[in-house]
């Protein structure tokens, strides 16, 4: 039995020897990782340069974009290393950082569509009004909302398990997570389930109901409203419903990987599940509001082609 002050490194049971197809999947888990720091930056940078964009619905947007980028290089610069390295094993500082990292990346995402979806509610449930009500400095606030109450959660979380204490350092995924650093605990951990279970169901339960409220009455004024209205809110929430969607699934999928016994499943099984909210989520996003938002569709087409 050893005490967290101990443990000044934690092994990582999920790598297996490949031989010299690590130097593939290192180039296949790059391309990744450049793709999706190349196309969130191209449009943080669209957003920011045009003032045209400077809008409620674009703001979210880059604060989406932003987060992906924070997400993703809080995992896969770490990860590069970790496939061409020999020896699988982290500092529990860093470890503590990845949590905190990705943690804040995946509660920051849900906050963000969260207030994505009440911003498309006052577009097209009450256009006349939607200036008035979705000010600057409202705007300024949800984003301030959306990544400060986060960082505060986790940090609380993370002081929880520092204090644990451990009786292993072997951890069985690809990278730290906190489901699995706690099952590490050698003594009772009432208080970190209480609180992680505590904040997960008032968090997910409050934006859930928010998210399905908007929703709901957007609905309804698509199916009594004119035909441009029914356009409008086919255009700006057809995106984020899709985003919506394909980031529950990706957290379905990683609460499946963690909570469950999976060590009959094949490797590469785990390994799909434990990455696919990491990397499906920041690639899809930038296409898929690339695309679909005629704005920046533009502006993109006018950059790489001249001027449209």
């Amino acid at each position: 039995m050893m005490n967290s002050t101990q443990v000044s490194y934690f092994t990582f049971g999920d790598y297996f020897d490949i031989g010299l197809f690590k130097y593939l999947f290192f180039m296949i888990i790059m391309c990744f990782y450049v793709l999706i720091v190349s196309s969130n930056l191209l449009l943080i940078v669209v957003i920011c340069m045009n003032r045209s964009l400077h809008e409620p619905m674009y703001l979210f947007l880059c604060s989406l974009f932003v987060n992906e980028l924070y997400g993703s290089t809080g995992l896969f610069p770490f990860l590069l290393v970790q496939i061409l390295s020999d020896v699988h094993t982290v500092s529990a500082p860093f470890c503590y950082l990845q949590i905190f990292c990705l943690y804040t990346y995946v509660n920051v995402q849900f906050y963000n569509l969260a207030v994505m979806s009440y911003d498309r509610y006052l577009a097209i449930c009450c256009p006349l009004q939607y200036n008035i009500r979705m000010t600057t400095n409202k705007v300024a606030m949800l984003i301030a909302v959306t990544w400060l109450f986060p960082l505060l959660a986790i940090v609380v979380m993370i002081s929880l398990n520092v204090s644990l204490q451990l009786c292993s350092n072997i951890i069985n995924r690809l990278y730290c997570d906190n489901y699995s650093l706690v099952k590490l605990a050698c003594y009772d951990t009432t208080v970190n389930n209480v609180y992680g279970l505590t904040y997960t169901f008032t968090v997910l339960f409050g934006l859930t109901i928010l998210i399905l409220y908007t929703y709901i009455k957007i609905l309804k004024v698509c199916f009594s409203g004119s035909k441009q209205t029914r356009q409008k809110a086919v255009s700006t929430c057809t995106p984020h419903l899709a985003s919506l969607l394909n980031f529950s699934c990706g957290c379905f999928l990683e609460i499946v990987q963690s909570r469950l016994n999976m060590s009959s499943a094949p490797l590469m099984l785990r390994i799909f599940l434990s990455l696919y909210f990491l990397i499906c989520q920041p690639l899809y996003n930038p296409l898929m509001y690339g695309l679909n938002l005629t704005k920046i569709h533009i502006i993109c087409k006018s950059l790489f082609f001249g001027q449209i």
